[in-house]
């Protein structure tokens, strides 16, 4: 990290340090809480811009790009490609992504859809048996599972609108290191180590991740991958189109449909025919600001919004982080809104979302109002949003989520920004790698039962071309004048719901910087009766007050991987003058990388 006395006089970098002190200092320093074996990551605070990714290779193929002049979209691409190498089992191009971007120059945000595609030969009982549904790993190995990839054809979309760097360039860092090698990680090694035996039984991925005895390469054993090289060359030359066309999608397909126990049905046409879309964002308010994410098919943003706003009328603040009262009010927030999501919820372009109406404000003070402090109502019931069908007028569907996903935020110099997560699935997605990249099982994020058993149309069940239901949360927090103060999202499944929701909570009911936000332990609810604590944390010592609450309680490993940045600086009010006109512009950012994994902030 580089500060201004690279480039002001000595005196007035040390008075522009000083105000970033103060204006630090404005969030409450109450201690972070770690779980013993965590390694302690401290805030980082940058003067220009942040990278806040999943692996320092990859962070620093951002800032590097940043550095050169790149744009926010440039530095997301170079990192995508890095942890498309580093990080195989959570992203690639053989996966999709949802992207949140703004411009502060218009102050307006804009949402891109790289989310996969399921196949038009598909239908709604592609994962069921004349027994029943399939078991999730049986989907999941093979061809079945893999959708039409999705994130390479929205990077481009969003380069050609906001990149500044030739898009060939943005896949210099992948290659070399592709070439060159990289360290094998503690935390690939692990993903590795618990892997299915069919990783280390298939042909192609076997070599590649495994000794000749069946046991994981060791941490640090240096990695190449010239396929994914050779691929990446023919990306920069070529665009999205050559791999949407041509022998990268006939490979692809030829991978998924040869499966010899499960074979899948994508085909030539569903990769041709593939598009990106821009959506409009889903926007709402939280303790006077406002928060963006993706609309449908994300259910995240929604989910997340009418979380908070049924939490608004609680006095957080007063309860206190991770006390028995706020962990038993958010949880029971989180089991109303999960109930709404699994009923609602799914791609808009196949089903009608009641977006209005679960966003609704009066709708959620009501909601809200079933939330008791002194018990829990377990099993939460559906709602019925204004605008909407009869509640229950869709079916209980069957599908999981898994964390086979990475996040990154970045804001580059111009105050640019962009919140990207991006995913194969769960991890390793298919197993099936083409061309030195893994394919996602994308698709087991629809239901795998297309009606309940009271005959009732799910809402997320297999349509062709249709896009499985996510709970992705790429976020971006504005002040009152639309002004940039956080970027956010993690992976982490239908889980991802509450990180995202924990952060925001800590920073503005909290008062908690960014690193301190994160580091706070993990809990939450969905549509049982279960409360999950983080194993390792001290909310897990918070089990005996919330079963008393009736909350039945599990205490578990809670992987987030929240990557985080915000506003450090010094708003401008267009009254300046003197010196206070030469530093008061540069506006600086506090970034938080989560100590669940191996992610860095960093920048100049």
């Amino acid at each position: 990290m580089r500060w201004f006395k690279d480039r002001l006089p000595l005196p007035a970098a040390l008075l522009l340090l000083s105000i970033f002190a103060t204006t630090s200092a404005l969030r409450a320093q109450t201690p972070p809480e770690l779980p013993s074996g965590w390694t302690d990551k401290q805030i980082v605070y940058t003067d220009f811009d942040m990278v806040a990714a999943a692996n320092p290779l990859a962070v620093k193929a951002g800032v590097d790009t940043l550095n050169a002049g790149g744009s926010a979209i440039d530095a997301a691409i170079a990192v995508q490609m890095v942890l498309n190498l580093v990080e195989p089992q959570s992203s690639g191009v053989g996966g999709g992504a949802f992207l949140v971007t703004y411009d502060p120059k218009n102050r307006k945000v804009e949402t891109y859809d790289g989310r996969e595609t399921a196949p038009l030969e598909a239908t709604g009982d592609l994962f069921m048996t004349p027994t029943g549904p399939m078991g999730f790993t049986a989907a999941v190995i093979g061809g079945r599972s893999v959708g039409t990839p999705g994130a390479l054809r929205m990077l481009e979309l969003a380069h050609k609108e906001k990149g500044k760097l030739p898009w060939a360039k943005l896949f210099e860092p992948a290659i070399a290191l592709c070439e060159q090698g990289f360290a094998l990680s503690p935390r690939l090694f692990a993903a590795l180590s618990g892997a299915n035996a069919a990783l280390k039984t298939d042909p192609v991925t076997g070599p590649y991740f495994y000794q000749a005895d069946g046991t994981p390469k060791p941490v640090g054993t240096i990695i190449k991958n010239p396929e994914l090289a050779a691929t990446f060359r023919t990306l920069a030359a070529g665009g999205a189109d050559v791999f949407y066309n041509g022998a990268i999608a006939n490979d692809i397909v030829a991978k998924v449909r040869s499966h010899p126990t499960n074979p899948g049905l994508l085909n030539a046409n569903d990769l041709k025919i593939y598009q990106a879309k821009k959506r409009e964002p889903v926007c709402g308010q939280y303790r006077g600001r406002t928060i963006c994410g993706m609309s449908m098919p994300s259910s995240g943003a929604t989910t997340v919004l009418m979380t908070l706003a049924m939490l608004e009328g609680f006095d957080l603040k007063a309860m206190g982080p991770n006390t028995a009262d706020s962990v038993h009010v958010i949880s029971e927030a989180y089991r109303l809104a999960y109930a709404d999501r699994g009923q609602y919820m799914a791609d808009a372009d196949f089903v009608s979302v009641p977006l209005a109406g679960l966003l609704d404000r009066s709708y959620l003070a009501q909601r809200a109002k079933l939330i008791s402090m002194t018990k829990s109502m377990g099993v939460p019931p559906v709602g019925q949003p204004p605008g909407c069908c009869a509640a229950n007028s869709f079916g209980d569907g069957l599908q999981a989520e898994f964390e086979g996903t990475s996040h990154m935020s970045i804001v580059d110099r111009d105050g640019n920004a962009v919140s990207m997560t991006t995913t194969i699935e769960s991890g390793f997605g298919s197993y099936q790698m083409v061309r030195g990249f893994l394919l996602n099982n994308q698709l087991t994020d629809f239901s795998f039962t297309p009606i309940d058993a009271a005959g009732k149309p799910v809402a997320n069940r297999v349509e062709p071309g249709k896009r499985p239901r996510s709970s992705m949360a790429p976020s971006m927090v504005f002040d009152s004048k639309m002004r940039l103060d956080a970027v956010i999202g993690s992976p982490g499944g239908s889980a991802i719901i509450q990180y995202v929701s924990k952060v925001l909570i800590g920073l503005y009911d909290w008062n908690l910087d960014i690193q301190q936000a994160i580091n706070h332990g993990n809990f939450g609810a969905q549509t049982s009766a279960t409360t999950q604590l983080e194993k390792g944390s001290s909310v897990k010592d918070l089990g005996p007050a919330l079963v008393a609450r009736g909350h039945t309680v599990s205490v578990v490993d809670i992987n987030s991987g929240l990557h985080g940045i915000t506003f450090n600086g010094v708003r401008d009010n267009g009254n300046r003058s003197g010196l206070a006109a030469i530093l008061l512009p540069y506006a600086g950012w506090a970034g938080g990388a989560d100590p669940r994994r191996e992610g860095i902030a960093a920048g100049y």
